[in-house]
Protein backbone atom coordinates (compact mmCIF):
# COMPACT_ATOMS: atom_id res chain seq x y z
CA UNK A 1 0.00 0.00 0.00
CA UNK A 2 3.13 2.38 1.04
CA UNK A 3 4.32 1.79 -2.35
CA UNK A 4 1.43 2.51 -4.34
CA UNK A 5 1.22 5.89 -2.71
CA UNK A 6 4.76 6.97 -3.57
CA UNK A 7 4.57 9.43 -7.23
CA UNK A 8 6.26 7.64 -9.99
CA UNK A 9 8.99 9.17 -11.62
CA UNK A 10 7.67 9.89 -15.46
CA UNK A 11 4.89 11.76 -12.78
CA UNK A 12 7.28 13.96 -11.08
CA UNK A 13 8.61 14.66 -14.85
CA UNK A 14 5.36 15.78 -15.70
CA UNK A 15 4.86 18.38 -13.10
CA UNK A 16 8.36 20.17 -13.11
CA UNK A 17 7.90 20.65 -16.67
CA UNK A 18 5.48 23.09 -16.92
CA UNK A 19 7.53 25.06 -13.81
CA UNK A 20 10.69 25.18 -15.80
CA UNK A 21 9.08 26.24 -18.82
CA UNK A 22 7.42 28.88 -16.42
CA UNK A 23 10.30 30.03 -14.73
CA UNK A 24 12.12 30.55 -18.25
CA UNK A 25 9.31 32.75 -19.75
CA UNK A 26 9.47 34.53 -16.26
CA UNK A 27 13.24 34.90 -16.95
CA UNK A 28 13.13 36.20 -20.99
CA UNK A 29 10.03 38.71 -19.51
CA UNK A 30 12.75 40.55 -16.99
CA UNK A 31 15.46 40.35 -19.37
CA UNK A 32 13.72 41.90 -21.96
CA UNK A 33 12.50 44.43 -19.72
CA UNK A 34 16.27 45.20 -18.67
CA UNK A 35 17.26 45.65 -22.13
CA UNK A 36 14.88 47.74 -23.08
CA UNK A 37 15.54 49.79 -19.60
CA UNK A 38 19.03 49.95 -20.92
CA UNK A 39 18.00 50.88 -24.68
CA UNK A 40 16.47 53.52 -23.16
CA UNK A 41 19.22 54.82 -21.24
CA UNK A 42 21.41 54.38 -23.96
CA UNK A 43 19.94 56.69 -26.04
CA UNK A 44 18.92 59.12 -23.67
CA UNK A 45 22.58 59.58 -23.22
CA UNK A 46 23.28 59.20 -27.02
CA UNK A 47 20.68 62.37 -27.68
CA UNK A 48 22.44 64.14 -25.20
CA UNK A 49 26.10 64.37 -26.37
CA UNK A 50 24.11 64.90 -29.62
CA UNK A 51 22.80 68.25 -27.81
CA UNK A 52 26.15 68.92 -27.27
CA UNK A 53 28.58 71.30 -29.00
CA UNK A 54 32.19 70.00 -30.12
CA UNK A 55 35.80 71.26 -30.16
CA UNK A 56 35.02 72.92 -27.32
CA UNK A 57 38.23 71.79 -26.10
CA UNK A 58 41.78 72.15 -27.55
CA UNK A 59 45.17 70.32 -27.07
CA UNK A 60 48.32 72.40 -26.85
CA UNK A 61 50.65 70.95 -29.04
CA UNK A 62 53.31 72.00 -26.78
CA UNK A 63 52.67 70.84 -23.55
CA UNK A 64 49.55 69.35 -23.96
CA UNK A 65 47.61 71.50 -21.99
CA UNK A 66 43.84 71.39 -22.16
CA UNK A 67 42.54 74.76 -23.10
CA UNK A 68 39.10 75.84 -23.35
CA UNK A 69 38.66 76.91 -26.76
CA UNK A 70 36.86 80.41 -25.93
CA UNK A 71 39.67 81.06 -23.58
CA UNK A 72 42.34 80.14 -26.41
CA UNK A 73 40.21 82.93 -28.87
CA UNK A 74 40.31 85.28 -26.10
CA UNK A 75 44.03 85.22 -25.77
CA UNK A 76 44.91 85.48 -29.62
CA UNK A 77 45.43 81.87 -30.06
CA UNK A 78 47.98 81.70 -27.68
CA UNK A 79 48.62 79.02 -25.27
CA UNK A 80 48.03 80.65 -21.73
CA UNK A 81 50.32 78.08 -20.28
CA UNK A 82 53.36 77.63 -21.88
CA UNK A 83 53.11 80.91 -24.62
CA UNK A 84 53.04 78.32 -27.40
CA UNK A 85 51.23 80.07 -30.61
CA UNK A 86 48.64 78.17 -32.24
CA UNK A 87 48.12 78.94 -36.57
CA UNK A 88 45.66 82.31 -37.01
CA UNK A 89 43.65 82.16 -39.69
CA UNK A 90 44.18 84.97 -42.35
CA UNK A 91 40.91 86.77 -41.85
CA UNK A 92 41.58 86.72 -37.47
CA UNK A 93 45.34 87.63 -38.69
CA UNK A 94 43.88 90.86 -40.12
CA UNK A 95 41.45 91.85 -37.63
CA UNK A 96 43.93 91.83 -34.86
CA UNK A 97 46.70 93.62 -36.16
CA UNK A 98 45.33 96.28 -38.84
CA UNK A 99 43.26 99.29 -38.28
CA UNK A 100 39.65 98.99 -37.75
CA UNK A 101 38.06 99.20 -41.28
CA UNK A 102 41.21 99.94 -43.43
CA UNK A 103 41.50 96.75 -45.31
CA UNK A 104 40.71 96.72 -48.50
CA UNK A 105 41.64 93.03 -50.08
CA UNK A 106 42.47 92.79 -53.97
CA UNK A 107 43.19 90.08 -56.16
CA UNK A 108 40.42 87.83 -54.27
CA UNK A 109 38.57 86.18 -57.47
CA UNK A 110 41.93 84.76 -58.96
CA UNK A 111 41.44 81.01 -58.99
CA UNK A 112 43.30 77.98 -59.35
CA UNK A 113 42.98 75.66 -62.61
CA UNK A 114 44.10 72.01 -62.52
CA UNK A 115 46.22 72.31 -65.74
CA UNK A 116 47.86 69.07 -65.04
CA UNK A 117 44.28 67.12 -64.52
CA UNK A 118 46.22 65.77 -61.45
CA UNK A 119 44.30 63.07 -59.77
CA UNK A 120 45.28 61.02 -56.61
CA UNK A 121 42.30 60.49 -53.69
CA UNK A 122 39.62 63.29 -55.42
CA UNK A 123 40.56 64.95 -57.98
CA UNK A 124 42.60 67.96 -57.84
CA UNK A 125 39.87 70.07 -59.11
CA UNK A 126 36.85 68.63 -57.15
CA UNK A 127 39.38 69.21 -53.88
CA UNK A 128 39.68 72.96 -54.74
CA UNK A 129 35.66 73.17 -55.04
CA UNK A 130 35.75 71.63 -51.73
CA UNK A 131 38.42 73.88 -50.04
CA UNK A 132 36.92 77.16 -51.12
CA UNK A 133 33.16 75.64 -49.67
CA UNK A 134 34.51 75.34 -46.35
CA UNK A 135 36.92 78.15 -46.10
CA UNK A 136 34.76 80.89 -48.13
CA UNK A 137 37.76 82.24 -49.71
CA UNK A 138 39.03 81.38 -53.18
CA UNK A 139 42.66 80.80 -52.40
CA UNK A 140 45.47 80.40 -49.76
CA UNK A 141 46.81 83.90 -49.99
CA UNK A 142 44.57 86.80 -48.67
CA UNK A 143 46.05 90.48 -49.71
CA UNK A 144 45.00 93.75 -49.74
CA UNK A 145 45.78 97.62 -48.26
CA UNK A 146 45.46 98.30 -45.25
CA UNK A 147 47.18 100.83 -42.63
CA UNK A 148 48.90 99.22 -39.23
CA UNK A 149 48.38 102.19 -36.39
CA UNK A 150 48.03 104.95 -38.82
CA UNK A 151 50.77 103.48 -41.58
CA UNK A 152 49.71 102.33 -45.26
CA UNK A 153 50.77 98.86 -46.40
CA UNK A 154 50.40 96.39 -48.49
CA UNK A 155 49.48 92.88 -46.76
CA UNK A 156 49.74 89.24 -48.19
CA UNK A 157 48.83 86.64 -45.45
CA UNK A 158 48.91 82.79 -46.17
CA UNK A 159 45.85 80.52 -44.51
CA UNK A 160 47.08 76.97 -43.70
CA UNK A 161 43.35 76.26 -43.49
CA UNK A 162 43.38 76.24 -47.37
CA UNK A 163 45.66 73.03 -48.21
CA UNK A 164 47.83 73.97 -45.82
CA UNK A 165 48.17 77.18 -46.95
CA UNK A 166 50.46 75.76 -50.23
CA UNK A 167 51.65 77.76 -52.73
CA UNK A 168 50.62 76.95 -56.41
CA UNK A 169 50.06 79.35 -59.78
CA UNK A 170 47.70 81.69 -57.83
CA UNK A 171 49.80 82.04 -54.62
CA UNK A 172 52.53 83.46 -56.56
CA UNK A 173 50.90 85.48 -58.85
CA UNK A 174 48.92 87.22 -56.11
CA UNK A 175 52.65 87.93 -54.51
CA UNK A 176 54.22 89.07 -57.35
CA UNK A 177 50.69 91.38 -57.90
CA UNK A 178 51.35 92.33 -54.33
CA UNK A 179 54.68 93.47 -55.05
CA UNK A 180 53.66 95.15 -57.94
CA UNK A 181 50.83 97.07 -56.24
CA UNK A 182 53.15 98.09 -53.73
CA UNK A 183 55.99 99.77 -55.74
CA UNK A 184 53.03 101.58 -57.86
CA UNK A 185 51.96 103.29 -54.77
CA UNK A 186 55.08 103.61 -53.20
CA UNK A 187 54.47 101.21 -49.75
CA UNK A 188 56.41 98.26 -48.00
CA UNK A 189 54.83 95.07 -47.79
CA UNK A 190 54.54 92.55 -44.88
CA UNK A 191 53.75 88.96 -45.46
CA UNK A 192 52.61 86.06 -42.92
CA UNK A 193 53.38 82.91 -43.98
CA UNK A 194 51.86 79.61 -42.72
CA UNK A 195 52.20 76.61 -45.48
CA UNK A 196 53.48 73.48 -45.71
CA UNK A 197 55.23 74.28 -48.88
CA UNK A 198 54.96 73.89 -52.85
CA UNK A 199 51.38 72.71 -53.56
CA UNK A 200 52.42 69.53 -55.03
CA UNK A 201 49.03 69.09 -57.12
CA UNK A 202 50.34 71.59 -59.68
CA UNK A 203 53.79 69.87 -60.23
CA UNK A 204 56.77 72.39 -61.33
CA UNK A 205 54.29 74.98 -61.97
CA UNK A 206 54.29 75.43 -58.15
CA UNK A 207 58.15 75.09 -58.04
CA UNK A 208 58.30 78.00 -60.74
CA UNK A 209 56.49 80.30 -58.19
CA UNK A 210 59.55 80.31 -56.11
CA UNK A 211 61.66 82.19 -58.56
CA UNK A 212 58.82 84.49 -59.93
CA UNK A 213 57.98 85.83 -56.00
CA UNK A 214 61.83 86.32 -55.57
CA UNK A 215 61.84 88.36 -58.56
CA UNK A 216 59.09 90.34 -57.67
CA UNK A 217 60.67 91.30 -54.06
CA UNK A 218 63.71 91.89 -56.04
CA UNK A 219 62.03 94.68 -58.48
CA UNK A 220 60.17 95.72 -55.08
CA UNK A 221 63.98 96.40 -53.16
CA UNK A 222 65.22 97.88 -56.33
CA UNK A 223 62.43 100.49 -56.08
CA UNK A 224 63.40 101.46 -52.43
CA UNK A 225 60.20 100.29 -50.65
CA UNK A 226 60.90 97.51 -47.55
CA UNK A 227 59.63 94.22 -47.18
CA UNK A 228 59.10 92.29 -44.23
CA UNK A 229 58.00 88.73 -43.63
CA UNK A 230 56.54 87.23 -40.45
CA UNK A 231 56.99 83.62 -40.31
CA UNK A 232 54.57 81.83 -37.97
CA UNK A 233 53.53 78.09 -37.31
CA UNK A 234 54.52 76.37 -39.64
CA UNK A 235 57.11 77.73 -42.26
CA UNK A 236 57.90 74.76 -44.50
CA UNK A 237 58.67 73.81 -47.98
CA UNK A 238 58.90 75.79 -51.07
CA UNK A 239 57.98 78.84 -49.39
CA UNK A 240 60.65 78.94 -46.78
CA UNK A 241 63.09 78.79 -49.62
CA UNK A 242 61.54 81.32 -51.74
CA UNK A 243 59.93 84.51 -50.66
CA UNK A 244 59.49 84.11 -46.83
CA UNK A 245 63.79 84.16 -46.47
CA UNK A 246 64.84 86.86 -49.35
CA UNK A 247 62.37 90.09 -47.37
CA UNK A 248 64.29 93.12 -46.01
CA UNK A 249 63.22 92.39 -42.65
CA UNK A 250 62.40 89.08 -41.61
CA UNK A 251 60.34 88.24 -38.15
CA UNK A 252 59.07 84.99 -36.46
CA UNK A 253 56.23 84.27 -33.79
CA UNK A 254 58.03 82.11 -30.77
CA UNK A 255 57.87 78.68 -31.16
CA UNK A 256 57.54 78.67 -34.91
CA UNK A 257 58.01 75.50 -36.73
CA UNK A 258 60.04 76.92 -39.89
CA UNK A 259 62.43 74.43 -42.36
CA UNK A 260 62.58 72.97 -45.74
CA UNK A 261 61.99 69.22 -44.91
CA UNK A 262 60.48 67.93 -41.70
CA UNK A 263 62.55 67.05 -38.52
CA UNK A 264 61.60 63.55 -38.99
CA UNK A 265 62.80 63.14 -42.24
CA UNK A 266 66.00 65.11 -41.84
CA UNK A 267 66.84 62.81 -38.78
CA UNK A 268 65.94 59.64 -40.95
CA UNK A 269 68.14 60.61 -43.88
CA UNK A 270 71.38 61.50 -41.38
CA UNK A 271 70.48 58.59 -39.07
CA UNK A 272 71.11 61.02 -36.41
CA UNK A 273 69.43 62.82 -33.39
CA UNK A 274 68.43 66.35 -33.50
CA UNK A 275 69.68 69.19 -31.62
CA UNK A 276 67.17 70.21 -29.22
CA UNK A 277 64.90 72.75 -30.59
CA UNK A 278 65.89 71.98 -33.98
CA UNK A 279 63.77 74.18 -36.44
CA UNK A 280 62.32 76.30 -34.35
CA UNK A 281 62.32 80.20 -34.38
CA UNK A 282 64.53 80.20 -30.72
CA UNK A 283 67.15 78.30 -32.81
CA UNK A 284 67.33 79.69 -36.19
CA UNK A 285 67.86 83.20 -34.47
CA UNK A 286 70.93 81.88 -32.81
CA UNK A 287 71.91 80.71 -36.68
CA UNK A 288 71.15 84.55 -38.19
CA UNK A 289 68.65 83.06 -40.07
CA UNK A 290 65.95 85.45 -38.56
CA UNK A 291 66.24 89.16 -37.38
CA UNK A 292 63.52 89.07 -34.49
CA UNK A 293 61.09 87.03 -32.60
CA UNK A 294 58.03 88.99 -31.51
CA UNK A 295 55.23 87.00 -29.70
CA UNK A 296 51.93 87.70 -31.07
CA UNK A 297 50.69 90.17 -28.50
CA UNK A 298 53.45 92.77 -29.64
CA UNK A 299 53.37 92.26 -33.13
CA UNK A 300 51.25 95.35 -34.38
CA UNK A 301 53.53 97.77 -32.42
CA UNK A 302 56.88 96.41 -33.64
CA UNK A 303 55.43 96.62 -37.06
CA UNK A 304 54.19 99.93 -37.00
CA UNK A 305 58.08 101.17 -35.30
CA UNK A 306 59.58 98.93 -38.80
CA UNK A 307 57.25 101.43 -41.06
CA UNK A 308 57.99 104.44 -39.53
CA UNK A 309 61.55 103.72 -40.74
CA UNK A 310 60.17 102.41 -43.76
CA UNK A 311 58.45 106.08 -44.61
CA UNK A 312 61.77 107.93 -43.46
CA UNK A 313 60.44 108.93 -39.66
CA UNK A 314 63.70 107.36 -38.35
CA UNK A 315 66.15 107.45 -40.75
CA UNK A 316 66.86 109.37 -44.26
CA UNK A 317 66.44 107.15 -47.35
CA UNK A 318 68.84 107.55 -50.26
CA UNK A 319 66.94 109.43 -52.84
CA UNK A 320 68.86 107.49 -55.66
CA UNK A 321 66.40 104.72 -55.16
CA UNK A 322 63.62 106.24 -56.14
CA UNK A 323 64.99 108.45 -59.26
CA UNK A 324 61.92 109.68 -61.09
CA UNK A 325 63.85 109.21 -64.49
CA UNK A 326 62.92 105.62 -63.88
CA UNK A 327 59.12 104.95 -62.84
CA UNK A 328 58.36 102.25 -59.97
CA UNK A 329 55.90 100.44 -62.21
CA UNK A 330 55.92 99.87 -65.79
CA UNK A 331 52.67 101.26 -67.88
CA UNK A 332 50.88 97.84 -68.30
CA UNK A 333 51.31 96.99 -64.90
CA UNK A 334 49.78 100.44 -64.31
CA UNK A 335 46.98 100.34 -66.24
CA UNK A 336 46.19 96.67 -64.71
CA UNK A 337 46.16 97.94 -61.31
CA UNK A 338 44.05 101.08 -62.27
CA UNK A 339 41.93 99.43 -64.25
CA UNK A 340 41.04 96.67 -61.71
CA UNK A 341 40.41 94.22 -64.24
CA UNK A 342 39.17 90.48 -63.88
CA UNK A 343 41.64 88.12 -62.73
CA UNK A 344 41.74 86.48 -66.01
CA UNK A 345 43.35 89.59 -67.58
CA UNK A 346 44.94 91.53 -65.33
CA UNK A 347 47.53 89.14 -64.53
CA UNK A 348 48.76 88.52 -68.27
CA UNK A 349 48.93 91.73 -69.04
CA UNK A 350 51.14 92.00 -65.49
CA UNK A 351 53.43 89.41 -67.01
CA UNK A 352 53.76 90.69 -70.31
CA UNK A 353 54.46 94.16 -68.63
CA UNK A 354 57.38 92.53 -66.38
CA UNK A 355 58.97 90.98 -68.69
CA UNK A 356 59.53 93.87 -70.53
CA UNK A 357 60.55 95.87 -67.95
Amino acid sequence: MNASKEPRDDDAEKDAAPKAASKSRSEAREAEKEGAKKGRLARWRFSKKKDMPGGLWLKCEACSNLIYRKELEDAGRVCPKCQFHFTLPARERIESLVDEGSFTEYFQDVEALDRLEFTDSVPYAEKIERTVKRTGQKEALVCGKATIEGRAVVLAILDFNFMGGSMGEVVGEKISLACDLARRDGLPVVIFTSSGGARMHEGALSLMQMAKTCAALARLHDSGNMSVCVMTHPTTGGVTASFASVCDVILAEPGALIGFAGPRVIAATLKQELPKGFQRSEFLIAKGMLDAIVPRVDLRDRLARLLDYDLGTHVVRRPAQRSASKPRVDAATEAALEDDETPTQAPNRLREGISEN
